[in-house]
């Protein structure tokens, strides 16, 4: 596939398209890198250096691919953390001009705007945004638990509370919904699930929970999911192949013993994701 990718980027370490980049091309695909900021490293540390690429920037980037002839070509478009709307207004005029170019693109957006025990960490009025502007226009959704109460205007404790929410949410546009880090009342102890929802059915995940929570494995997330999606046109399937990439990830950052994800260590559980989980269909 051809993937227009749409999101930060940092010198050291991995979030944004540091993250979402090099698993996308491991499995194959072919990524065209937008960026909104390079910074030397991610926000979590406290102090970071480098330039915020205004929306005037990114649009002319976006622009001069266009000026190729290329940017029909492109099978899906890919964006995370939007710190602006007026960044926002970009990626979704890019979509547009890539849907009208190709009908049969996606658009798949990671919500990014809080999470629990966080709360919100995003600009006010972003959420907002997202919620009745952003997400609407989507083909594909990967908020965590937290980001899909507040899109779905709830707060969900079982299982069928969160596949309430995610049907609310799909009523607006999505289709394909994948929801991590979901706690509710009957995960067991020490594990949490991943939910994946779509037009033909609905598929968990349960996973240990690790002790560690790096930044960037949202972005991961996101661009497994959708490569996954795309190539096996199986939501259960993409699912499993996700959760058992990023539990790689995961496993080799805790060996390293770093704050930064593992991905060039764990890239074989990338390339081909182990049998580590299977879903369960839930309808």
């Amino acid at each position: 596939m051809r993937i227009l990718s749409i999101q930060s980027s940092v010198a050291y370490g991995h979030v944004g398209n540091s993250a979402a980049v090099f698993p996308l091309q491991r499995l194959g695909h072919e990524v065209w890198p937008v960026l909104t900021v390079h910074f030397s490293n991610h926000t979590g540390y406290g102090a970071w250096r480098g330039p915020l690429l205004g929306p005037a920037d990114v649009r002319e980037v976006i622009a001069g691919i266009d000026d190729r002839g290329v940017l029909g070509s492109a099978d899906a478009v890919l964006s995370g953390y939007q710190g602006d709307p007026a960044v926002g207004a970009v990626v979704l005029d890019t979509v547009a001009r890539v849907k009208e170019l190709n009908p049969d693109a996606v658009y798949c957006c990671d919500p990014v705007m809080g999470d629990v025990g966080r709360g919100m960490f995003v600009r006010p009025g972003i959420p907002e945004f997202m919620r009745d502007t952003v997400v609407p226009a989507a083909d594909v959704i990967t908020p965590n638990h937290f980001e899909l109460d507040f899109l779905a205007g709830t707060t969900t404790r079982t299982l069928d509370e969160v596949l309430a929410a995610v049907d609310v949410v799909r009523e607006r546009g999505p289709r394909d919904v994948l929801v991590t880090s979901v706690l509710h009342d009957e995960v067991p102890a020490e594990h949490l699930e991943v939910v994946a929802v779509s037009d033909t059915g609905a598929w968990a995940v349960t996973t240990p929970l690790l002790p560690i929570s790096p930044n960037g494995c949202g972005d991961v997330t996101a661009a497994l999911y959708l490569a996954h999606l795309r190539s096996t046109g199986s939501p259960g399937t993409a699912l499993e192949r996700t959760t058992a990439s990023v539990f790689g990830i995961l496993e080799a950052t805790l060996a390293a013993g770093t704050r930064e994800i593992q991905l060039v260590a764990a890239q074989d559980a990338i390339a081909t994701p182990p049998a580590t989980f299977t879903a369960r269909r839930l309808r």
